[in-house]
């Protein structure tokens, strides 16, 4: 027998029949699980976040001003006390501690100052011009 002829007879019997349909759904259903495992662990990280909650802080940032494009103060409530810091290229420096009891009066709001002149006496003053 001719070796061309061998290898004619042979080739298509080496080629094993492949669903091109099958094969497309499995890697479709293949890339929605890896999706779905994507979203899953996105959503379980969030809720493992969310579960430390902020009383479990013992360091919080209370306020921040950036005092340009580098530089920012920082205030921190740190175990009860307020520190100011200072940060910048050449790194962070502790500017102010409050004492306790400051950081108590700040923690509540105050309330906004009401105006003790009526609308009649402001447009009055107003149209006074003074």
């Amino acid at each position: 027998m001719d070796t061309q002829a061998f290898m004619l007879a042979a080739a298509p019997a080496a080629v094993s029949d492949v669903e091109v349909g099958g094969e497309i759904v499995r890697v479709v259903l293949s890339l929605l699980g890896i999706i779905v495992l994507i979203l899953a662990a996105g959503w379980l990280s969030r809720r493992l976040q969310h579960r430390s909650g902020a009383s479990g802080r013992r360091i919080r940032c209370i306020e921040t001003f950036s005092m340009g494009a580098r530089e920012r103060l920082l205030l921190l409530d740190a175990d009860g006390k307020r520190l100011l810091l200072g940060m910048g290229p050449g790194g962070m420096r502790t500017l102010h501690v409050y004492d306790d009891r400051a950081a108590e009066t700040d923690a509540a709001p105050q309330p906004p100052q009401a105006s003790t002149a009526g609308f009649g006496e402001l447009l009055a003053r107003w149209k006074r011009g003074s």
